[in-house]
């Protein structure tokens, strides 16, 4: 049988075992509605209490604070439009040219409803200076949205300084958290986060779930209209299992997370010293505080899309430009914001590993990269 070696974490990562074993009970004899008030209700209205109740220390935050979607575009979108349509004023919303798409395309459908966004640029390696902000930002400034980690470069960007800024200025901050929470320490409050975004997949829990953040007292409107679940801001049935699944995950992996970033970060400098011991000529983009992991490697005058396909033939999954966007295969809008030369942006692939991946492995996909490169 071929071997499969998956360096696609960032995509998304598989589901951990005491993950799927908490999750059974939920989908099987526990299936009763949570909103509902005979007894049958009680355990499944308990599991979600707790369950929400452990995701607010995981960040801390406060129970009350952690509101159940459907993942991170959900609540990317929850977060842009929410607070774009509590604001009867339309201010300004300020992002970046490097979030994820459902935060850039989020504000292109608020900006054709008449609300004004602002994109702020990076430096080269994907950094949104806090000089950067202050530069453009005012008191008629509404939102801004900075993501805590790039899902494609790694670089994790200066939060707290950016949020410090926006609070100075009267403005809410949000971040998209989704390639971060479970892998690197988040503390809310210190942070100063007032919105954050995460989703299950992303931490070894399920996909289909995520919540949003949101600090008390910030003024947000709510998702969608019906029944009074999650305070009355999302409307619709609880999926028990997989906010059970999320929480056992969330807790796992940040119970963990010294030893997987030592674990994660050894295989890192095993795989890019073979690259540089034999001369291979290519880039690593992004920052030196990057999410440990995620490897951004441009290679010079190579093809990023080829490089794919013959690392897929020998068994090996990696990604090209943005792993959200299976159509376009045209240079990624980060590697563009950061101005990578094109002879390296074209030849540029992202390996991301992660708890699961293995020494040898890291071995491999560098000897496999060598043997295609090399020919």
């Amino acid at each position: 049988m071929k071997q499969l070696i998956y360096a696609d974490n960032a995509a998304t990562t598989k589901l951990n075992n005491d993950v799927l074993e908490a999750m059974i009970p939920w989908l099987t004899n526990e299936y009763g509605n949570a909103s509902q008030p005979y007894s049958f209700s009680k355990k499944p209205k308990k599991a979600l209490a707790a369950a929400r109740a452990s995701i607010a220390e995981c960040i801390n935050a406060t129970p009350e604070e952690i509101f159940f979607t459907s993942g991170g575009t959900e609540s990317d979108n929850w977060a842009i439009k929410g607070s774009a349509f509590a604001d009867p004023e339309k201010r300004v919303t300020i992002t970046t040219t490097i979030e994820h798409h459902a935060v850039l395309n989020a504000c292109a459908a608020i900006e054709r409803l008449g609300y004004p966004v602002s994109y702020l640029c990076p430096d080269s390696y994907g950094i949104i200076a806090a000089e950067t902000l202050e530069s453009v930002i005012t008191h008629s400034t509404r939102l801004v949205s900075v993501m805590h980690s790039n899902n494609e470069i790694g670089t994790i960007e200066p939060i707290k300084e950016l949020a410090d800024i926006a609070h100075k200025h009267g403005a809410i901050f949000h971040t998209d958290a989704v390639q971060a929470v479970g892998h690197v320490p988040i503390d809310v409050k210190a942070l100063g986060i007032d919105l954050l975004s995460a989703s299950a997949h992303k931490f070894n829990g399920p996909k289909g779930i995520g919540f949003l953040y949101i600090r008390k007292g910030t003024n947000i409107a709510r998702l969608n209209d019906g029944g009074n679940q999650e305070f009355g801001m999302r409307a619709g049935t609880e999926n028990v299992a997989l906010i059970v699944g999320m929480a056992e995950a969330l807790e796992s992996n940040c119970e963990a997370i010294d030893k997987n970033e030592k674990h994660i970060t050894r295989m890192e400098s095993i795989l890019i010293n073979k690259l540089n011991t034999v001369g291979m000529d290519f880039k690593r983009n992004g920052s030196d505080n990057h999410l440990p992991g995620n490897i951004s490697l441009s290679f010079n005058h190579a093809d990023g899309e080829a490089l794919l396909h013959r690392l897929d033939l020998m068994g090996i999954c990696v990604s090209t430009g943005s792993a959200c966007d299976n159509v376009n295969t045209q240079v990624s809008h980060v590697l563009k914001a950061i101005n990578l030369d094109d002879d390296y942006a074209k030849g540029t692939i992202r390996i991301s590993l992660g708890k699961d991946n293995t020494y040898e492995e890291a071995e491999i996909i560098a000897d496999s990269l060598i043997q295609i490169l090399t020919v």
